[in-house]
């Protein structure tokens, strides 16, 4: 089986006021930094949705060999940006699965990823999904067959409720560890970005 990761970071970042996409982050930013995370996945392909501020994030960001996704419905919210993703995937990618990746959490574990993908590959559900303590959580693995499904959602709400209605689909991978944060805040900022220049 194969697996293309997708990061999804085409948002304009309203609670902090900028681009957080672009927040100096190590030594070098924010999205730059969950780009290089998910490239040492273990993953087939990566790929990273952009939307709002598109062509200076594009230009500052360093993405390696993961492909850029174009998402001109950003403003719509995070459903907009996972249809985008999975219509490229489906079009450009012959992957079996889709991980999908939030691209304001830059701290998400590898061996988070190295679990959901073993467990995914044993269970004979569609979502493998991560439960930390109490409450599900991100990266999700989606199996290509449900992808039209997923590309059927709207607004600014992820794939959450879907699976809350699906339960069938869901396999669910605990973790005793807290969710990995979003920054979203100055206060996530000062408290996730890391405290010397090279660090991850």
């Amino acid at each position: 089986m194969t697996t293309a990761a997708v990061v999804l970071a085409a948002g304009a970042s309203r609670r902090l006021g900028r681009s957080k996409q672009l927040e100096p982050w190590g030594d070098s930013n924010l999205l730059s930094n969950v780009v290089a995370r998910t490239r040492a996945f273990p993953v087939d392909e990566v790929w990273v949705v952009l939307g709002h501020d598109y062509e200076r994030i594009l230009d500052e960001t360093e993405f390696g060999d993961a492909g850029v996704i174009e998402n001109p419905e950003w403003s719509e919210g995070i459903a907009s940006s996972i249809r985008v993703a999975l219509d490229a995937l489906t079009r450009l990618s012959r992957v079996d699965k889709a991980l999908i990746v939030m691209g304001d959490q830059p701290s998400v574990p590898v061996e988070v990823v190295e679990a959901l993908i073993e467990s995914h590959a044993r269970s004979d559900h569609q979502v493998s999904v991560p439960k930390y303590r109490y409450s599900w959580g991100n990266p999700v693995l989606v199996d290509r067959a449900l992808w039209p499904r997923l590309m059927s959602l709207e607004g600014d709400e992820g794939a959450q409720r879907l699976w809350q209605a699906h339960p069938d689909w869901i396999n669910e991978v605990w973790f005793s560890d807290l969710a990995p944060r979003d920054v979203d805040t100055e206060t996530d900022i000062v408290e996730l970005r890391p405290k010397h220049p090279g660090s991850v």
